[in-house]
């Protein structure tokens, strides 16, 4: 089985690259073997390897470009249990009772990714922080007041907020919205740095770069050929290649889309009181958060594109448009970008990741963890991969796993 498809993961300058700093990798130089190999060094690579060692496994991790050199400085970390699908038209498509176990188990997420931090020690700028989720053209005040109530009546943190909460909140001028607690915000770029620094600590081998070009599974294990010649051979393999997937991933019922985000020079007196993370309800939407000296975060715009040149060649236009609509809703705010960035985003029929065996494999896991919450969606990845590589039954695996 050949290697996984190529593409330009994100331009321009995401806010979380300022730094410089690198995560410390060597180059693969001869076969080597582990209990666990995993190909992607970003956020859900780093997460699924963290779980995988505290399960007393041995790991070695790969990743062509070089870790946290992919997708993951493209994310705007908004940490939220709250589904791109809303919980009511979740409800109609999958099921009442899987879709309150599918919300249930992505703010269990928010919580076990806390928990990490802490245990690990890791300064990422980790803050809870309530939502604010505002009318659009997806789902107005009324809609939003009978989501609120369907969120609360299966214990969900989340209620309905008329127009002058909102506003004392949030400073911007609604109808109404739901404020959900149990959420959080943090720098994704130090987060997964601290990961590996922390797995490295553990015993982990990372290399990089290192590609993945042929997959061979046996009733016993796994070989991964890399470009370079070497060999990995290991008992399982998981593979959290974002948006660059191996040829025995299946892509039905996800697409890859183009999104855009910027980060505006500090402000903090104007920043809202909250610092809530504000989203809409609304197609293209409009996304913010704050950060911990001050700036603003906004994003969204998202298109239906795959080609890097054409998601590139659209940037300027894009952030213009963000910076437009920050505007509007916050005029006291300054909305000129600092920093500004595109990537690629995924987004499922359902909302939901898809995680577990590829169809046909046995010793493969593929972590896709398209939407809106690709760091909460890692953090499920990693519990579900641990259980099930040390023989434990997970009861939310069918939600996730892929359609035979």
């Amino acid at each position: 089985m050949a290697g996984a498809a190529k593409r330009d993961l994100r331009s321009g300058a995401p806010l979380w690259l300022a730094s410089g700093r690198q995560t410390p990798a060597i180059p693969l130089e001869r076969n080597e073997s582990a209990d666990v190999v995993v190909v992607g060094g970003g956020v859900s690579g780093a997460l699924v390897a963290d779980a995988l060692l505290q399960a007393g496994l041995t790991v070695i991790a790969i990743d062509r470009r070089g870790f946290v050199k992919g997708s993951t400085p493209a994310s705007t970390a908004l940490l939220q249990f709250e589904i791109d699908e809303p919980l009511l038209a979740l409800s109609e498509a999958i099921g009442d009772a899987d879709a309150a176990r599918a919300y249930w188990r992505s703010a269990a997420a928010v919580g076990y990714l806390s928990g990490r931090v802490a245990d690990l020690d890791i300064p990422c700028g980790f803050y809870d922080r309530e939502t604010v989720y505002l009318p659009g053209n997806e789902l107005d005040a009324r809609g939003l007041a009978q989501e609120a109530t369907a969120r609360a009546r299966i214990g969900l943190r989340s209620r309905y907020a008329e127009g002058p909460e909102i506003e004392a909140l949030t400073r911007i001028k609604a109808e109404g919205g739901i404020v959900s607690a149990g959420c959080a915000e943090l720098d994704p770029a130090r987060l997964t740095r601290g990961l590996w620094r922390a797995a490295l600590a553990r015993g982990a081998r990372i290399f990089a770069p290192v590609e993945a070009t042929e997959v061979e599974e046996s009733r016993s294990g796994v070989t991964i050929a890399t470009k370079s010649g070497q060999e990995l051979s290991a008992k399982w393999a998981v593979f959290a290649t974002g948006y660059e997937l191996m040829p025995f991933v299946p892509m039905e019922g996800h697409r890859v889309l183009s999104t855009w985000a910027m980060a505006t020079e500090p402000q903090k007196d104007r920043l809202w009181p909250s610092r809530a993370l504000v989203w809409e309800a609304a197609d293209p939407y409009l996304y913010m958060r704050t950060t911990p000296d001050g700036r603003i975060i906004a994003g969204g715009e998202d298109e239906e594109i795959e080609d890097d040149d054409r998601r590139d060649a659209l940037t300027a236009k894009k952030i213009k448009a963000i910076g437009k609509k920050l505007k509007a809703m916050l005029p006291d705010v300054s909305a000129e970008p600092a920093y500004s960035w595109s990537g690629f985003f995924g987004e499922s029929d359902t909302g939901l990741p898809t995680i577990g065996h590829p169809p046909g494999m046995k010793r493969c896991f593929a972590v896709m963890g398209y939407g809106g919450n690709g760091i909460t969606f890692g953090a499920v990845a990693a519990q579900l991969i641990q259980r099930a590589v040390i023989g434990l039954k997970d009861p939310d695996a069918d939600l996730f796993a892929f359609k035979s």
